[in-house]
């Protein structure tokens, strides 16, 4: 018998993975932060952008691009929504539990998900610009496309004669 309480997150992620809210680049926004491994193949990026209100910098607006996990992308879509009209301390202050909405707590095998759309966030909510329309800065795609930096050393194993 398996647990409801996994059955309701595989059921509320499968929808949000359906329908994503909020996928994709955002050319006019004012920072942009990305997290992930090019080893594992689990990178994504978010763009925020802000407005002012009642004196205070909120988040008007973000979005998200992402490659690997389908449960990142299920977070990273409530995350986005969760964020609007958040102030800067606010958005920091939020857990991947928060950030995960309404998918509920993450399954113990997909925390690190939760973990990646946070590592984007607090990136970008960092202060990292966004890039306005640089052809030289790298997409989400050509950064895992980029060759890993440092050095890989391939040695052969001796073939055991006894076999």
């Amino acid at each position: 018998m398996s647990d409801p309480s996994t059955q309701n997150f595989e059921t509320r992620a499968r929808e949000a993975i359906a329908n994503p809210s909020n996928l994709g680049e955002m050319e006019d926004a004012d920072s942009v932060g990305t997290a992930g491994a090019v080893d594992c193949g689990d990178m994504l990026r978010m763009w925020l952008k802000f407005t002012e209100k009642d004196g205070q910098k909120v988040i008007d607006r973000a979005s998200f691009q992402s490659f690997g996990c389908q449960t990142a992308i299920a977070v990273a879509s409530m995350a986005t929504e969760l964020l609007k009209g958040k102030t800067i301390e606010e958005a920091q202050n939020l857990t991947p539990d928060d950030l995960s909405g309404d998918l509920g707590p993450l399954p113990p095998m997909k925390i690190h998900c939760g973990q990646l759309v946070e590592g984007a966030l607090r990136n970008a909510l960092d202060g990292t610009p966004a890039p306005q329309s640089n052809p030289s800065s790298p997409t989400l795609a050509q950064s895992l496309n980029d060759k890993p930096k440092g050095t890989i050393k391939i040695v052969p194993l001796e073939e055991d004669s006894n076999n």
